[in-house]
């Protein structure tokens, strides 16, 4: 069975939108500061943005090209440029921290594959990943949070 490699944002496009470039929708990200509850997890880091911490919430568009499978959605990230979580085979604490994760599995095209979706709790994301890389129709997998839709990581063969 094929090992996954979790893989948070890429740094060059964390520091893209921390120096303010324009999101998916080409506006700049917008700057807040965390109240006592923290908005989320920052993608590149991909700790929780702590009470009183800076942070950026934009829309981002995990994918090279429009086309009609290429979701958009906000994300955060702390508004200082912060480390970026090292590529790994073990499942982030960070999503294990949510009740229900979302895995889909993606074409080299970059298109939905229909029928690799699924709803799963967070112990069992590397398991159904791994499923989803054996196929040789899916070249990656990405991981989105249920309550909210919004993208977590992507997934690679490891």
């Amino acid at each position: 069975m094929t090992r996954p490699l979790f893989r948070a944002l890429p740094t060059e496009i964390a520091r893209s939108y921390q120096a303010g470039g324009p999101d998916a929708h080409g506006r700049p990200p917008e700057h807040l500061v965390a109240g006592d509850s923290p908005p989320g997890p920052c993608r590149h880091c991909m700790t929780v943005i702590q009470p009183a911490e800076e942070y950026l919430v934009l829309a981002h568009r995990p994918f090279s090209a429009l086309q009609p499978y290429a979701e958009t959605g906000p994300i955060f990230l702390h508004a200082r440029p912060c480390e970026r979580h090292p590529d790994a085979t073990d499942v982030p604490a960070l999503l294990m921290r949510s009740s229900q994760l979302i895995v889909r599995g993606y074409s080299a095209g970059e298109r939905i594959i229909y029928g690799t979706g699924a709803l799963v709790a967070p112990d069992r994301v590397a398991e159904t990943a791994a499923r989803l890389l054996d196929r040789p129709d899916v070249a990656f997998v990405h991981v989105r949070y249920a309550a909210t839709n919004c993208y977590a990581c992507r997934i690679d063969r490891g």
